[in-house]
C-alpha cells in the first residue's frame, strides 16, 4: 500500500512564490496547499489533513508571528517552518522561542525550496516522534494510575480481611473467656484461659493491620503494649496488676509478630501461675535492639528454680514457645543470674534469606 504524501500549507502572500513551491515539493512528494494569508491559512488548517505549515512573516493582516501565536492555540496542530525574507535575526529568535519548529530565509528565486523540504521533512518527524513520546507518557500514567487504584482497592480489602478476622478470633476468645468464667473445674479454666490468650494475641496482629498505614509491617512495641493489656483484663483479680512493658518502636512482618506475641503469652501466663505462690508480684517484658537482633525479654521476680515442679503444668507452653522460636529461628535461653525467673528470646529482625539448593545441600 503506498503512504499518503504529506501535505504542507504554504502560507504566503506572494502567488509567484508560492507556484515555485508548490511545483518544487509536489517533485520531491509532498502534496501543497497554498493560502495567501494568516486567515486564509487558519481557515484552512481548520479544514484538517495538514502535516506541516511553512509560513511567511510579511502578509497584510495578520503576519506571520500572529498566525504563528493563533495556530498554537489550536489543539495538536502542525509543526510551523516560519519562512521570510527578512535577515533580521531577531524574528528568527522570535519564532523560534513563540512555538516555530523551523527557521528558513528564503528567495524570490526558490532557491531555498530544497532547504524547505529538508525542514519540513524533519518537522514532521519531530512532530510524531514527539506525539509518539506523549501517547507513550500518557499511557505510563494511565498503567500507573490503574495499579495504583487497583492497589488501594487491595489494600481497602485486605483491611477489611484483617478487620473481619480480628473481630472473629475475638468472638472466639470472648467465648472462651466466658466457657472459662463458668467452669467449676480448675484445669478446664487454666486450659481455656490460656486457650483464649492464643486467641487474642493473633487477633491483636489483625487489629493492628486493620489500622495500619503500612499492611506489611507491624510496630511490635505497639503490638505487644495492645496485647499485655488484653492479659491485664482477662487475668482474674489483680493477678496482673504490675505487668510492666519496656520497649521502643520496632516494625516486623506480621508472621513473625504473631509467633513473638504468642511466646509473649505463654511465659507471661507461666509466671502469672507459677512465679508468685503466695500472691501477686512484678512481671517485666523488655523489647530492645542490639545490632541485627531483637533481644525480647519476660523476667519476674519470684520463687525461680528453686520452685518444685507444679504438679497442674502439663508442658504444653514450652513445646508452643519452643515450636514458635523455631519459626522465628530464635534462640531462647534462661538467664542463670536472675533472681526469679528471666526467659530471653534472641532473634533477626528479618527473617533469615532462603537457602537455595546447592547451599542447603553444601551445609
Amino acid at each position: 500500500m503506498t503512504a499518503k504524501p504529506p501535505t504542507l500549507l504554504y502560507i504566503d502572500d506572494d502567488p509567484a512564490l508560492a507556484r515555485l513551491v508548490e511545483r518544487g515539493l509536489t517533485r520531491a512528494g509532498f502534496r501543497v496547499v497554498h493560502a495567501a494569508s494568516g486567515q486564509q491559512g487558519l481557515d484552512r488548517l481548520a479544514q484538517g489533513g495538514v502535516d506541516v505549515i511553512a509560513l511567511d512573516q510579511y502578509m497584510p493582516g495578520l503576519d506571520g508571528l500572529e498566525t504563528l501565536e493563533r495556530i498554537l492555540q489550536i489543539p495538536n496542530a502542525p509543526p510551523v517552518v516560519f519562512v521570510t525574507a527578512s535577515q533580521d535575526s531577531k524574528i528568527a529568535v522570535t519564532a523560534l522561542k513563540a512555538g516555530a519548529a523551523d527557521y528558513l530565509v528564503k528567495d524570490t528565486g526558490g532557491d531555498f525550496i530544497p532547504l524547505l523540504q529538508v525542514a519540513a521533512h524533519t518537522a514532521i518527524r519531530r512532530a510524531e516522534i514527539q506525539r509518539a513520546r506523549e501517547e507513550a507518557e500518557a499511557e505510563v500514567h494511565a498503567a500507573r494510575d490503574r495499579f495504583e487504584a487497583l492497589a488501594a482497592e487491595r489494600e481497602v480489602l485486605l483491611r477489611e480481611v484483617n478487620h473481619r478476622v480480628g473481630n472473629s478470633l475475638q468472638i472466639i476468645a470472648s467465648l472462651l473467656h466466658l466457657q472459662a468464667s463458668s467452669s467449676t473445674q480448675a484445669d478446664v479454666k487454666a486450659a481455656l484461659t490460656n486457650a483464649m490468650g492464643r486467641v487474642a494475641a493473633v487477633a491483636q496482629v489483625h487489629r493492628r493491620l486493620y489500622t495500619s498505614h503500612d499492611l506489611k509491617s507491624v510496630l511490635l512495641n505497639q503490638y505487644l503494649d495492645s496485647l499485655l493489656e488484653d492479659l491485664r483484663r482477662s487475668a482474674e483479680g489483680n493477678r496482673m496488676s504490675r505487668l510492666t512493658l519496656k520497649a521502643g518502636p520496632v516494625e516486623i512482618d506480621p508472621d513473625r509478630a504473631v509467633a513473638i506475641g504468642i511466646i509473649v503469652n505463654e511465659l507471661v501466663m507461666n509466671a502469672v501461675k507459677y512465679a508468685y505462690p503466695d500472691g501477686p508480684g512484678p512481671i517485666h517484658v523488655e523489647l530492645k535492639v542490639e545490632g541485627d537482633e531483637l533481644v525480647l525479654s519476660i523476667s519476674d521476680d519470684g520463687v525461680g528454680l528453686a520452685a518444685k515442679s507444679d504438679p497442674r503444668s502439663t508442658g504444653m507452653g514450652q513445646r508452643i514457645v519452643a515450636a514458635m522460636a523455631s519459626k522465628l529461628d530464635a534462640s531462647v535461653e534462661r538467664d542463670p543470674a536472675h533472681t526469679g525467673t528471666r526467659m530471653v528470646l534472641r532473634f533477626r529482625r528479618s527473617p533469615a534469606p532462603p537457602q537455595n539448593n546447592a547451599s542447603a545441600a553444601a551445609s
